[in-house]
């Protein structure tokens, strides 16, 4: 346990469904358990809440505390209440999912985990609690929020190529887009810029790179959109 008991509310806790996208994959960051229960197996990062700490700086906190991940895109998805999801007593857990590009952050092992680890989201091994419950859960909201909000670009390098931009929206929705319409689609929203550069190490035709602009689209994460695929 990251704390003293004294010093955690401990019977509520927060679990982080991590997305990354590298290799055109979906990938979920997981945690090998320093301690019991199910010590040596993989879970979710997560933790007890403190006594004193509201809800949004908990999952901040824990994320860091058991990744050295921080300042990224978090959002808390539901509350998993189930009777027997702990084993020692009862325990709710308020589940977020957060999004990060894989090439961008160091990832390493903290408090109460012995390693840190990318898996692709159909390769995931066996994981303990209800915590594939609260990853499904996590991918179905996250479907549901790319149609509206333009928050898949937090799993983007800052630059990047439409192939790779229309790679990232089927691995999130789990089907394959027609390419001229994926690409007018995408033109409507104004949100991307073209660069006058083209992706380097290209064993194909190079494609050219593409930024999205900050300003339309703090404004669309903020308003949000229908762009439906």
């Amino acid at each position: 346990m990251s704390h003293k008991l004294k010093d955690v509310i401990r019977n509520v806790s927060i679990d982080c469904v991590i997305f990354g996208f590298e290799k055109n994959a979906l990938e979920i960051l997981l945690v090998k358990r320093a301690r019991q229960p199910h010590q040596g197996k993989w879970a979710l990062p997560g933790g007890f809440i403190k006594k004193k700490e509201l809800v949004d700086a908990a999952a901040n906190r824990i994320l860091f505390e058991t990744t050295g991940i921080n300042n990224i895109y978090l959002e808390e998805i539901a509350v998993f209440d189930g009777v027997d999801r702990f084993p020692s007593w009862r325990v709710f857990t308020i589940g977020h999912f957060a999004l990060i590009s894989p090439d961008t952050y160091s990832i390493t092992t903290g408090i109460d985990t012995t390693e840190v680890k990318w898996f692709k989201i159909d390769e995931l091994p066996k994981l303990q609690f209800d915590h594939q419950k609260i990853i499904d859960v996590a991918l179905s909201k996250l479907r549901t929020r790319v149609r509206y909000r333009p928050i898949g670009f937090e799993l983007l390098p800052k630059k990047f190529t439409l192939p790779q931009l229309q790679k990232l929206y089927e691995a999130i929705l789990g089907k394959n887009l027609d390419k001229r319409n994926f690409r007018k689609k995408i033109s409507k929203v104004d949100l991307i810029r073209k660069l006058k550069e083209k992706e380097a190490n290209s064993k194909t035709r190079a494609a050219y790179l593409y930024k999205f602009d900050k300003h339309i689209y703090n404004k669309l994460k903020e308003k949000g959109f229908i762009f439906e695929l």
